[in-house]
């Protein structure tokens, strides 16, 4: 049974990246990257990651999703939620082609090191995050907030 779940949250995440690529309206894509979002969350789970299946939800569900589909819902521009373009099937192939690129040298690392993997407690995380990689913290922080101010510059009416 736990399999089946397991198997249910892989379906969930490639059918969401999937979706992504053959959608022709944003707004319905940003849809199925949110089902893929939940997807990886739920493959952390099973992995023994609680953690960054919470991190997943919290900062990829819960603040980016949210801020890329209030973007495109605050956004005044209609001929930007529609993509026509012919080179989108280039970009679906190149896509699956970097995947499985990706994929095979994740295994092939994987199987090259005999070593087994060293979990991290939350306390370690968060020791981390505060001290020797506090300076990385804000910047990601400042880079968010561009975004937010970006997608605010995108929405405002011109008027």
């Amino acid at each position: 049974m736990i399999d089946l779940v397991f198997w249910l949250f892989c379906l969930l995440t490639i059918g969401g990246g999937v979706y992504v690529l053959l959608s022709k309206n944003v707004l319905y894509a940003a849809y199925g990257l949110l089902s893929a979002f939940l997807g990886v969350a739920g493959m952390f789970v099973f992995a023994g990651a609680e953690f960054m299946a919470a991190a997943q939800i919290m900062i990829y569900v819960g603040g980016i999703m949210i801020l890329l589909i209030f973007g495109i819902m605050l956004s005044t521009r209609r001929k930007y939620l529609v993509v026509e373009d012919a080179a989108q099937n280039r970009g679906i192939l190149v896509a699956v082609l970097l995947a499985a690129v990706w994929i095979v040298l994740i295994i092939k690392l994987r199987l090259l090191s005999g070593e087994p993997v060293e979990l991290i407690s939350i306390k370690k995380v968060g020791l981390a995050l505060m001290t020797s990689h506090v300076l990385i913290l804000e910047l990601v922080g400042v880079i968010l907030l561009m975004a937010l101010v970006g997608a605010t510059y995108i929405a405002r009416d011109d008027r």
